[in-house]
């Protein structure tokens, strides 16, 4: 019976350790990166969106585009906008996307 126990004890802490335990989520990671330009809801109401001309992420262009080409942006950066590949991870930016989803319905 204690065996059971202790190999699920060490199952339970391996999956724990293997996970990303001080990753940020996707709304911290995007309030920390994408907000000062983007927006708190990502409407691009700020200085910099506006100066930018940066779309709001509620427009029909960017509610249609696919996560795999806001995934691409992201990475790549897209006129003024800084490429963030090798600074974000592939996970942190498949996060800000589903928390950039979450602002569009809101």
């Amino acid at each position: 019976m204690n065996h059971r126990i202790s190999n699920s004890a060490m199952i339970l802490l391996a999956a724990t350790l293997a996970s990303p335990v001080f990753a940020q989520s996707g709304a911290d990671t995007y309030k920390s990166k994408c907000a000062m330009c983007h927006g708190p809801d990502g409407t691009a109401a700020t200085p910099m969106g506006k100066m930018m001309k940066i779309p709001s992420f509620k427009s029909p262009e960017v509610v249609k585009a696919s996560d795999v080409s806001l995934v691409a942006v992201t990475k790549g950066g897209k006129g003024k906008m800084p490429a963030y590949n090798g600074k974000l991870t592939d996970g942190q930016i498949k996060d800000v996307i589903v928390y950039v989803r979450t602002l569009q319905k809101k």
